[in-house]
């Protein structure tokens, strides 16, 4: 094995270099105005139901999801949960106890949550299923 070692000198000239590189290749990229200037999707007002799905180390668990949407705000939410495994049960439990501190009275848009009472399996679950209610509520514009 050949181990070259640098001076200082020409390790900060390399690390100057590839840093003015990235600056250069993030500069070029084309930027798309129509993605800045995007209006907000609006949603109907409503109930709406789905199902998401998630992978833990023993199997597949599902779970149902149950939003009520008012003026593109949760208004309300309800979880089921269909637990495979004892563990996965008592995931599940906590994820339903503390999801509704988590999201009501948050814009539809801004749903998006990683862990919740300690669980952060049944969340993928959960934001699978509020991309499907996302689908059933947006208003066509």
């Amino acid at each position: 094995m050949i181990v070259q070692t640098l001076s200082p000198a020409v390790r900060s000239g390399a690390v100057l270099a590839a840093v003015i590189g990235a600056l250069t290749v993030t500069g070029c990229a084309g930027t798309d105005a129509s993605a800045d200037s995007a209006e907000p999707v609006e949603y109907a007002d409503g109930t709406y139901t789905a199902e998401g799905s998630y992978q833990t180390p023993e199997n597949v668990e599902r779970v149902s999801v149950t939003l009520t949407i008012a003026d593109n705000l949760v208004a309300g939410v309800e979880v089921a949960g269909d637990p495979g495994a004892r563990e996965t049960e008592q995931y599940q439990a906590a994820f339903i106890s503390g999801i509704a501190t988590e999201i009501v009275g948050v814009p539809l848009d801004e749903i998006d949550v990683s862990r919740v009472a300690g669980s952060s399996l049944t969340s993928g679950g959960f934001n699978a299923a509020v991309a499907e209610i996302k689908a059933q509520a947006a208003l066509e514009q």
